[in-house]
């Protein structure tokens, strides 16, 4: 099966390009390191290497805990961490500097797969959620590289998507060496579709920490909003949203309400502003704000006047100093059918939460948040808006869902700890595999 799905790659590469032009466009980032993409690197030393693919974003920060538990327990590696995009290159230059190796997974030419693991030579490689590339997983399992998919979803409608080609799929998860599945049910998934060595590890983004630096942020920039405002965050959100939000939220003059826009893509940035100004609403960019650590002395670094009613969050790498210095947040890619984004973040700093009524991407957190009373779900923009006011007017009401984003988070810790638990058997294993390099761990 894997010959007509390379043909098929092959006849797309011409719209690969295009789309690659295209999104440079919007992204200039897209054409550094296009060599990447089809496995040419510059050269590195030799050191063993753990590899752990992070598409975008929220996998790059969903990783934060396993990363530093991966750097303290394998001192003797190097970490290679690859990405799609470069939003979540960027990411991970921002958190890990040059701790870690960073480059473009190639796309899933059988040329392009075996040019990069010729180069990186990694002893173990780490999937996340459902990223499922089968000249990749060809090539590891012909090559004896163990590949592991952690934190690993399937949704109904990816089931019922994978399963139109089974046996791809089938013969794919079955040369996976593990597969550890954020749920119950997306472990049965994953185990109809053909995977083997299933089991359920929970949802990594539970585990993570925020950052001191960025709760300290979220502190100033409360103090640079005003610290009498009621602070609505609408965070991460997605094409289309903010005019939901923007006309549900229309005739915002209260001096005591200032609305929080952080687009889920830099690249909306601009067009987020174009539908403030069209509406005639006084706002002002983050990027114009100066908090105690930042030097620009031209920014505004006294609280905002009372007739500003609006930030657009066009900054990259705050989000918790966002949800820190909100009330109330609303997850964005939930009003419309994008699917959701992790709110577990704002519960992990205590901020609760909205959620339209499209979380598929969240299921399992999104259903647990509100049955523990950290979220609230709404049917629609109109809603939603109506909720957030009278929340954001009851004091009571936030301080116990502030409670409860705590418990809910600390409830369902423990992910990287099961991940950590397969990492070490596999490398374990690996000294017995004809080639490869010895180990040296440190204890934990």
């Amino acid at each position: 099966m894997l010959l007509p799905y390379s043909l098929l790659l092959w006849l797309l590469l011409p719209y690969v390009l295009l789309r690659l032009l295209w999104r440079s466009g919007k992204q200039p980032e897209y054409l550094r390191h296009v060599g990447e993409r089809f496995g040419f690197y510059p050269p590195r030393d030799k050191h063993p290497v753990i590899w752990l693919h992070a598409v975008s974003v929220g996998e790059t920060r969903a990783t934060q805990n396993l990363m530093a538990r991966l750097l303290a327990s394998y001192p003797q590696h190097q970490i290679l961490l690859t990405h799609s995009t470069p939003t979540g290159r960027a990411a991970s230059e921002q958190l890990y500097g040059d701790r870690v190796l960073k480059a473009y997974l190639p796309y899933d030419y059988a040329f392009a797969v075996r040019r990069f693991l010729r180069h990186f030579r990694p002893q173990l490689g780490l999937l996340m959620e459902t990223e499922l590339w089968f000249n990749l997983i060809e090539a590891c399992h012909k090559g004896g590289i163990p590949l592991l998919l952690l934190n690993a979803r399937m949704s109904e409608k990816s089931e019922r998507g994978y399963a139109r080609f089974s046996r791809l799929t089938g013969d794919a998860l079955g040369k996976l060496a593990g597969v550890a599945a954020q749920t119950a049910d997306d472990a049965a998934r994953l185990a109809r579709l053909g995977a083997r060595n299933v089991s359920v590890m929970g949802n990594l983004k539970f585990d993570i920490e925020p950052p001191p630096a960025m709760l300290q942020k979220g502190r100033e920039l409360r103090a640079l909003f005003g610290s009498s405002r009621k602070i609505f965050l609408a965070a991460s959100t997605r094409d289309g949203e903010e005019i939901l939000l923007l006309d549900a939220l229309r005739n915002l003059n209260d001096a005591d309400f200032l609305l929080v826009i952080v687009p889920r893509h830099p690249q909306r940035f601009a067009a987020v502003a174009e539908l403030l100004e069209q509406r005639r609403i006084p706002f002002i960019r983050r990027s114009e704000l100066k908090t105690t650590a930042e030097s620009a002395g031209s920014l505004l670094q006294r609280p905002l006047p009372s007739q500003t009613q609006a930030v657009l969050g066009d900054s990259m790498g705050e989000m918790f100093a966002y949800y820190a210095a909100a009330d109330l947040a609303f997850i964005g890619g939930s009003l419309l059918p994008f699917g959701g984004q992790n709110l577990i973040e704002a519960c992990a700093v205590g901020t609760p939460v909205l959620i339209g009524p499209h979380t598929h991407n969240f299921a399992e957190a999104a259903r647990l948040a509100v049955q523990t009373g950290a979220a609230i779900q709404l049917d629609d923009a109109a809603a939603l808006v109506g909720k957030a006011r009278r929340l954001l007017h009851d004091n009571e009401k936030i301080k116990a869902m502030r409670r409860q984003c705590i418990e809910f988070v600390e409830a369902n810790r423990g992910a990287t700890d099961k991940a950590l638990q397969l990492v070490d058997q596999q490398l374990a294993a690996a000294v017995t595999r004809p080639g490869s390099l010895p180990q040296v761990r440190s204890s934990r």
